[in-house]
């Protein structure tokens, strides 16, 4: 329940990369955007976090359907998936329905507005130590393929009016930096949640700002 009647509210959509798999509560992207957005003075109220380590577009979809308390509608809605599709061998094009149908849902439960959804690309998880002990996998083919994965979020971001941050640049540069890695040598640690939110806070202070 929102104590202050102004406050928004806000379901964050996604993954390992937004449950923040390896950090504590407090240092996951979602809660350092609010955290700062909540410093600017905008009254955000701590996510809903709809989120589990290798869910796929098709999971989380599975998981909206089942949520308990079902979901409802929120002010603000942010999405990451796909990582886990790429992974698993999935294809583009099912990625494109899945993703679409995901954008669809999340703008019906940001109260129809488009303009109150974000959504964060898929980072690079071929630039980790996690890459290159498996031995199986080929950076360069984990990054064009993300790169297509990627491609499609944005190319239908934009044909629904949605806005699309890029973080795969910055998780390219610095994400096999053991600093920005936990233990597993491949999930992010709170230092790169730190610079996706704050790539990512631009874009969400104008949404929120429109009334």
């Amino acid at each position: 329940m929102a104590t202050d009647p102004a406050a928004l509210t806000y379901l964050a959509l996604g993954d390992s990369y937004t449950i923040g798999e390896g950090v504590g509560s407090g240092e996951r992207w979602p809660v350092r955007l609010t955290l700062a957005l909540r410093e600017e003075g905008v009254p955000l109220e701590f996510p809903r976090t709809l989120a589990t380590t290798g869910w796929t577009t098709d999971e989380l979809s599975s998981a909206m359907d089942a949520a308990v308390p079902p979901l409802g509608h929120y002010d603000f809605v942010s999405l990451l998936i796909g990582v886990n599709n790429q992974y698993r061998g999935r294809s583009a094009a099912d990625y494109r329905g899945e993703f679409q149908e995901l954008l669809r849902r999340a703008i019906g439960l940001a109260r129809g507005r488009a303009d109150r959804v974000l959504v964060l690309s898929i980072p690079d998880w071929g630039v980790t130590p996690f890459c290159t002990a498996a031995g199986d996998r080929d950076p360069a083919t984990v990054a064009r393929e993300l790169d297509g994965y990627n491609t499609i979020a944005a190319g239908l971001c934009a044909q629904h009016g949605v806005a699309f941050v890029d973080i795969t640049g910055v998780s390219r540069e610095r994400g096999g930096e053991t600093s920005m890695l936990v233990d597993d040598g491949l999930h992010p640690s709170a230092a790169m949640y730190e610079l996706w939110a704050r790539q990512a806070l631009p874009v969400a202070r104008r949404l929120l700002a429109t009334p």
